[in-house]
């Protein structure tokens, strides 16, 4: 029986500001099997972009235990982690992040060019990306020169680029119209049909319970299945 994809244990994040502490996360015990789409839901300051952000090594735990394909990460020397986020892990924002200055496809290939992939070979998977995601005509425009939907499919392909098994998505429909949301909601529930585990945090009640899988609770830090 292979191991899950995710398997968290006591989590918890407390950050230290002189004198005082605050707990952004006090204890989060869950498991996400491989190719389930699964929505973090809670209040705004209940601890869900700090778990994703533990999951996607972008924060490290104060406490607890976290196996992402039953390897241990939270004490991973910074290279290894770095590795780790640019080959197995693909991330999707609310803001997007992509570079203003590049087009949609030099966009894509960024995780490739960190991965020192060849620049004939990057280009190519870019393209196919795009091309899928229905994209194919907007290889060489700029962000600004998109819709939100078309700049949120962009940053799903950049976040496909090196195959991660994993795809951490924060509130990826939070600056979109309800319809334009469904239709990325769609393309990551199909991401998980196709064997990747997609963990998403979301407000969107609506979207999640249409689209997860599975809803993960959480509340005053505290997620426990």
């Amino acid at each position: 029986m292979s191991a899950p994809a995710i398997q968290a244990q006591g989590l918890r994040k407390v950050y230290r500001k002189g004198p005082v502490e605050v707990a952004a996360l006090r204890q989060a015990t869950f498991t996400v099997e491989p190719g389930e789409f699964a929505a973090i839901m809670g209040p705004s300051g209940s601890g869900k972009s700090t778990l994703l952000y533990i999951l996607g090594g972008l924060v490290r735990p104060t406490g607890g235990s976290y196996r992402l394909d039953g390897h241990e990460v939270g004490k991973l020397a910074p290279q290894e982690l770095a590795r780790l986020r640019n080959r197995r892990i693909g991330f999707v924002f609310q803001a997007y992040h992509l570079l203003p200055g590049l087009s949609a496809v030099r966009n894509v290939e960024l995780p490739a060019l960190y991965a020192r992939a060849g620049r004939a070979a990057r280009r190519r998977r870019a393209q196919a990306l795009l091309e899928r995601i229905g994209l194919g005509q907007r290889l060489h425009h700029r962000p600004a020169e998109m819709s939100g939907g078309e700049v949120q499919r962009v940053s799903i392909a950049r976040a496909l680029m090196n195959d991660p098994a994993l795809i951490l998505a924060d509130e990826p429909t939070g600056n979109l119209d309800s319809a334009t949301g469904n239709e990325i909601m769609g393309l990551l529930a199909e991401l998980a049909r196709e064997g990747r585990t997609v963990v998403m945090v979301t407000h969107a009640t609506e979207l999640a319970e249409r689209w997860a899988g599975r809803i993960l609770r959480i509340r005053d830090g505290v997620l426990e299945e």
